[in-house]
């Protein structure tokens, strides 16, 4: 990973955890030329597409289930038809490890002495890598990712070393099991907003909002976001005594006020001014689990069409042709398949989150074009509840084009028994760090997803009905009795 020379001992686990995850790595280096279309899925310029009427999305955001006094919204929310909707098929090439070919029988078929397949004995950022396909990051209602956010709050942490590259400081914790988590620091507290004057790419990295971020990705149904923990690191055991990493061990020092302080290096943020302290030694942090080794599962990195400029004085191409989006769709991979489609729901989580920062994204190599997008550096999110970035959503104002799973999911999430905001307050606080998010930053969510919800109201007063909502959906929920 290019990190820091490691010890003797960890090199004997990595080489152990990357073995293990060879086992299931089968034809996972090559990469699927040409772009086919998801099976269950829609092209975002043509194919099946669903009409509505504006009486129709009036009836559907009245027949919601009532939640009992007492009764969890999140839980209910969860039972929802829209939360249940199956993935296609899984086969082979939809999986991102498969079993050795090579092996008379699968790993997963056989049975240790205790009674347990191997399967079940495998730590969970294990059964989490195992997991991913060319659908999800993990399954819905799966207890995996609530055990690996587990893990990573109160495992003991064995390696901690600073990630290369960035702006701001980053590290990477091991933990006994060979699990690794990306770890980061609390810059900022809960009440601070980013300064008025501030430029999107010069405001400071939120642990807070990693965290979530994770939840509204799930609440969303995306589940593009790895799982991420809040926890409460001791500076001292657990980063400045047990560290390798030689450069970062020189930045520790004790503050005037008798805090232990440490701030590696980066090109940015890096500095005795932008030191991170404990108290004394106690730091809060976010953990969020890493995904497997690229030399196991490689990734494509793609520029966003609608990257900002990073310029003072610039604007980006999209700020400036209203059409912009007619151009994105006849270029490779938006001209085809459900990119697009996939791109404007990264859009919403965005703007929900009132992230900036999102110049580029990464997929999954061997699923080609078809798959969905990893959510991922979602740190500069939750900067400003007072303050709506409406241009986040350019994407969808341009294009007038979602899917209708998410639409439905949004127009769900507005009303009273599943409320936005209701529920992401009832997620975080399964976290160790909760409270997460201030009051006004869940209240801001509820503002901001109406006006998601009043923008495609505009694409439909446009006259764009039969292009504006993309049936992703293809028959798998029954409509309308399934709400």
């Amino acid at each position: 990973m290019g990190l820091p020379a490691p010890s003797p001992l960890l090199s004997v686990q990595k080489k152990l955890s990357l073995r293990i995850l060879q086992d299931f790595s089968g034809s996972n280096g090559s990469v699927e030329k040409g772009s086919r279309l998801l099976e269950g899925r829609s092209q975002a310029g043509g194919g099946s597409k669903v009409v509505f009427r504006d009486q129709d999305f009036k009836h559907q955001g009245t027949r919601t289930k009532s939640v009992k006094e007492g009764q969890s919204k999140l839980a209910v929310l969860f039972e929802h038809p829209l939360y249940k909707i199956p993935n296609p098929e899984m086969t082979k090439k939809d999986k991102l490890f498969l079993t050795n070919p090579n092996e008379n029988s699968s790993k997963a078929d056989m049975v240790l002495p205790t009674g347990k397949t191997p399967y079940e004995t495998y730590p969970a950022w294990l059964k989490f890598h195992v997991g991913i396909n060319r659908y999800e990051l993990y399954p819905r209602q799966d207890p995996i990712a609530p055990a690996l956010m587990k893990e990573m709050a109160t495992q003991k942490i064995i390696s901690s070393v600073q990630k290369p590259g960035g702006t701001q400081l980053k590290l990477i914790m091991t933990f006994p099991n060979y699990g690794q988590a990306l770890f980061k620091p609390m810059k900022q507290t809960r009440d601070q907003e980013t300064p008025a004057d501030f430029f999107y790419f010069s405001d400071f990295e939120r642990h807070n909002a990693e965290i979530a971020a994770f939840h509204l990705d799930r609440i969303l149904d995306f589940r593009r976001i790895p799982p991420v923990s809040g926890r409460l690191v001791n500076i001292t055991k657990e980063i400045r005594d047990i560290t390798t990493d030689r450069k970062l061990a020189g930045t520790f020092f004790i503050s005037p006020a008798g805090n232990v302080c440490f701030f590696g290096e980066c090109s940015y943020y890096c500095s005795t001014e932008h030191a991170l302290c404990g108290k004394p030694d106690q730091l809060e942090g976010s953990m969020a689990a890493l995904l497997p080794d690229k030399s196991l599962a490689k990734r494509h990195s793609w520029r966003s069409p609608w990257r900002r400029s990073y310029h003072k004085n610039k604007k980006a191409e999209w700020e400036l042709n209203p059409n912009y989006c007619t151009q994105v769709r006849t270029m490779p991979p938006y001209d085809n398949g459900s990119r697009l489609l996939d791109l404007i729901d990264m859009t919403v989580l965005d703007f929900l989150m009132g992230n900036m920062d999102r110049h580029h994204y990464e997929t999954f190599e061997k699923f080609g074009n078809d798959t969905f997008l990893l959510h991922l550096d979602n740190g500069r999110g939750f900067g400003k509840h007072s303050h709506d970035e409406m241009s986040i959503l350019a994407p969808l104002q341009q294009c007038c084009s979602i899917k209708k799973s998410t639409f439905l999911r949004l127009q769900l999430l507005a009303t009273e028994p599943y409320r936005l905001s209701d529920v992401m307050r009832e997620s975080l606080t399964t976290d160790c760090l909760s409270p997460v998010l201030t009051e006004p930053h869940l209240q801001a969510l509820d503002r901001r997803l109406q006006k998601v919800l009043d923008m495609v109201q505009e694409c439909l007063v446009k006259g764009k009905r039969k292009e504006v909502v993309v049936d992703d959906m293809r028959g798998k929920l029954a409509w309308p009795q399934a709400f």
